[in-house]
């Protein structure tokens, strides 16, 4: 089998400190060495393996993993361009050009193009409609697809949802992974958010809701003392009408869908008692500040949750409500909202970039056993993004590519095929598609 050695003027590893003319060594699918590019050639002439090496000037890191998208709203740019003044403002507008349709598994697989693209590898891809499932199984990305529930009341749950959304689960593609995204605590009411959890657990399946993308999920003033859980209340909306101000996130804690196999998107506003909450679950948040912004929400609490280690990953949301499909983009904003927040520990470059990549692995539970990614490790996948930035100083490189790696991705392996690569570093390294 050949060996490929793929060297670079600094190669970022996540699980090991970064390393200036590095060099990883991919066999099939895998990686087998990692480390400075002296050791790693001379690893493997004195191991009799012949090699193929492909130079890089710049960067090399994992492959990046977008923690939350839905892909088949790739058509759907011309509401994300616009601006608007909150959830319901950008819903209204969101509406009518969802409702005009369009072919959702077109639009899903250009979505996929452009996450390859971008240096992404793996996925974490909301599907409504039931088209758009197969884009990471056509496009050969790692990830989850998970199968979107919302707007079920209790009475129409029991009669025929729980049915429904059973069969679209066991639908899905394999592989990737699957799972099912409750859409948020306000769109269900109690039992279909009591059932989804046993039905993803009973297939070793995973979890993703929306939760803290909307002001009114926020605790506010309690006007009742008695346990919420006592009452007979049907759901969210119920809680609020009966004057519990119970925040979304104790909520659904308490319905038993957070867990290590759950990750929530958004996470805008959350307390430090929600925060607290799903670090006591082993939950991650995706963050999403660029669709944030266009929505008109708030800012996340990225510089809380950096300071309280929680476990984060990255976002980009939709093009219906971002500018592009680039996780990057999203690391570059969050850089910027930490630093204006207050966080002026110098490891926040690092930090973000671990959440882009290693994060969004342990986000949907990649980040360990055969089929691990989201860092570069022996025996990991061969899961790649090459950065066209210059590589100067460690430190000042990996600061400049956490606030300026946006749509700077020059190649993309993703299981050790080369799955794209511009001109540029076609024309450097030699290297082609496979």
């Amino acid at each position: 089998m050949t060996t490929i050695v793929y060297s670079a003027g600094l190669v970022l590893p996540m699980t090991a400190p970064p390393v200036l003319d590095g060099a990883i060594a991919v066999r099939g699918r895998r990686i087998v060495h990692v480390g400075e590019r002296a050791w790693v050639v001379a690893a493997l002439r004195e191991s009799g393996h012949t090699f193929t090496e492909h130079r890089w000037d710049g960067v090399l890191m994992p492959g990046l993993i977008n923690a939350h998208t839905h892909l088949q709203y790739t058509g759907m740019a011309e509401v994300g361009q616009g601006r608007y003044q909150g959830f319901e403002d950008w819903a209204t507008a969101f509406n009518p050009v969802y409702d005009r349709g369009q072919d959702w598994r077109a639009a899903a697989a250009a979505g996929a193009r452009m996450a390859v693209e971008s240096g992404t590898t793996a996925v974490a891809d909301i599907v409504t409609d039931l088209e758009a499932m197969y884009a990471l199984a056509d496009a050969g990305l790692h990830g989850i697809t998970y199968w979107e529930v919302m707007d079920w009341t209790n009475a129409d749950w029991r009669e025929r949802g729980r049915a429904q959304v059973e069969a679209a689960l066991d639908a899905l593609p394999t592989p990737p992974g699957t799972g099912l995204s409750p859409h948020a605590p306000y769109s269900l009411e109690i039992v279909p958010l009591l059932d989804i959890p046993d039905i993803v657990r009973e297939r070793g399946s995973r979890i993703h809701i929306h939760l803290g993308e909307s002001a009114i999920e926020r605790e506010f003033s309690h006007t009742v003392d008695e346990p919420w859980q006592a009452r007979n209340l049907g759901s969210l909306s119920e809680l609020r009408s009966a004057g519990y101000g119970t925040s979304a996130t104790d909520y659904v804690d308490h319905l038993g869908v957070l867990g290590p196999d759950c990750h929530i998107a958004h996470g805008v506003y959350l307390s430090a008692k929600d925060r607290a909450i799903l670090r006591a679950r082993g939950t991650s948040v995706a963050l999403c500040p660029r669709s944030n912004e266009v929505i008109g929400l708030d800012e996340p609490p990225v510089a809380a949750y950096l300071t309280e280690g929680s476990p984060i990953s990255v976002g980009t949301d939709s093009l219906s409500s971002s500018p592009s499909l680039d996780p990057m983009g999203d690391v570059a904003a969050l850089y910027g909202m930490a630093r204006g927040q207050g966080y002026s520990h110098p490891d926040l470059a690092e930090r973000l970039l671990a959440a882009v990549t290693l994060g969004g692995a342990r986000a949907m539970g990649l980040h360990m056993g055969p089929d691990r990614t989201g860092h570069l490790a022996v025996g990991a996948r061969a899961d790649l993004a090459f950065l066209d930035v210059p590589v100067g100083g460690l430190a000042t490189s990996i600061d400049d590519l956490a606030r300026a790696g946006d749509g700077h991705a020059a190649a993309t392996v993703i299981g050790g095929r080369l799955r794209h690569a511009t001109p540029a570093f076609t024309e450097q390294t030699g290297a082609s598609r496979v």
